[in-house]
């Protein structure tokens, strides 16, 4: 900050400071900048790292984070966001069914989006990339290590799940999801959540793996039905599946909802959501 003297004359005058574009007249300098330049702090010896840590800093992180995945995925091909455990082991069904789901997108022109970690992610990547096709990871900072698996072609990892979850939901054209813990659950319900009160528009969500979710929906219809808390339309949001072909087809048909999605592509729940 710099201090320059006021002219004589007119109002009493009064010490002027500049802060960058900033004026400032009036009041005591700040003793810690008083003298040297913004340049000079900058490029001055190290000083405390504890403004690393604080929200303002974060709100910088979040936006950049955006900034990086926007700018990786904004030229993606029309894709699926694949989901599912990272405990699934290559001996697993479900593993073979998601390598087989990722090479039938990738056949069908379709980039693969998942988690990048192992387990379904790894097969529905590895499947798109044995089909030749693009093989996307967007993975996440978490306490114990995990790399993004070796069969994804593009990728990053974010620190932040909510702005993970935006690049699933922004540049998807469906959800496909195999059986999975709490964070597939977590995805599954959000996308569901997001699609019922129309924060976004309507994209098919399948559920692959018949035997593992039909107790869940089940569920659904007999206790949250009846209460009120949802409308039973809105179990016409998802669709059940064992059958590869099938996932396909429910996502081709979407895509004569509306031109890449633009526009509500039919009718939703007519109640009130509890979203």
């Amino acid at each position: 900050m710099t201090t320059t003297p006021e002219p004589a004359g007119g109002r009493n005058p009064r010490p002027t400071r500049h802060r960058g574009p900033v004026m400032l007249r009036g009041g005591e300098p700040d003793p810690r900048t008083q003298g040297t330049t913004t340049d000079a702090r900058l490029l001055d010896r190290r000083g405390p790292t504890d403004w690393v840590h604080t929200d303002p800093w974060r709100v910088l992180r979040i936006q950049s984070e955006f900034v990086e995945g926007f700018g990786l995925l904004a030229e993606l091909p029309k894709a699926v966001s694949v989901f599912g455990s990272a405990r699934t082991k290559p001996d697993d069904p479900y593993y073979d069914a998601g390598v087989e789901i990722g090479a039938a997108l990738a056949k069908a022109g379709y980039a693969v989006i998942t988690g990048g970690g192992p387990g379904a992610m790894e097969a529905a990547n590895r499947g798109a990339c044995e089909a030749e096709g693009l093989s996307v990871g967007l993975g996440i900072e978490l306490p114990f290590e995990q790399e993004l698996n070796e069969w994804v072609d593009v990728g990053i990892a974010f620190r932040y799940f909510f702005v993970r979850k935006t690049m699933f939901v922004k540049y998807a054209q469906a959800f496909v999801i195999l059986p999975g813990g709490f964070g597939t659950l977590d995805e599954l319900f959000e996308a569901l959540t997001l699609v019922q009160t129309r924060k976004v528009t309507r994209f098919p969500v399948v559920l692959y793996g018949v035997s593992y979710w039909t107790g869940l929906l089940a569920w659904i219809r007999a206790t949250m039905v009846p209460a009120g808390t949802i409308n039973e339309a809105d179990l016409d949001l998802i669709t059940l599946t064992d059958d590869v072909d099938e996932v396909l087809a429910v996502i081709r048909e979407s895509e004569t909802w509306g031109d890449s999605g633009g526009g509500m592509r039919a009718p939703l729940s007519t109640g009130p959501s509890d979203a």
